[in-house]
């Protein structure tokens, strides 16, 4: 996938100015910047949920999975169906459940996602994102609202469930650079 010249403003702020680079089919990448420099803007622009204002991108691939800023999950459904309203064709209950439980949600799974904690929200969208068919895996700042025993615990779910795959991850903290084995691209 190749980003070639994209530039977006926003008003008369200018924020993301001719960017260029290639991802490379499963390499993983942490995007990193200071709160406003555009991280989210590039993802959304990746997921064509925004449109540059000029540039283009090149063989992006046509499934892309995304956990967003915000969790997006439907408030009064299980965590099981929250997973299940976007991935049931293709995996079982079963499947669902178990990654649920591997995140440390056991207990939770059927509990209406309105009831959980920030953290516990989180990897629900983050088990609705594993759990979808993606060629790309884009997450945006996945590890917020959670302890440091969770963070590592999700890191090496996240390592597991996208080997292979390209990972773009958006974040604040260089040490997911390091345990996620991706490169930083600065913004």
């Amino acid at each position: 996938m190749i980003l070639k010249n994209i530039h977006k403003s926003f008003g008369d702020k200018s924020v993301l100015n001719n960017l260029s680079f290639e991802l490379k089919i499963g390499s993983r990448t942490c995007i990193m910047g200071a709160s406003g420099s555009g991280k989210t803007t590039l993802l959304n622009i990746i997921l064509g949920l925004i449109k540059p204002d000029s540039g283009e991108i090149i063989d992006l691939p046509n499934r892309i999975s995304a956990v967003f800023q915000e969790d997006r999950l439907c408030e009064p459904y299980s965590a099981v169906k929250n997973v299940f309203a976007v991935t049931g064709k293709e995996n079982g209950y079963e499947k669902i459940v178990a990654l649920l439980r591997e995140l440390g949600l056991e207990g939770s799974e059927h509990l209406p996602v309105s009831t959980l904690s920030g953290g516990m929200r989180r990897r629900v969208a983050l088990a609705r994102a594993l759990l979808a068919r993606g060629d790309v895996f884009i997450l945006d700042e996945p590890f917020k609202g959670l302890d440091e025993e969770t963070r590592a615990n999700v890191i090496d779910v996240i390592n597991r469930y996208t080997k292979g795959k390209t990972l773009i991850v958006s974040t604040h903290d260089i040490r997911d650079a390091s345990d996620l084995g991706a490169e930083i691209f600065n913004l």
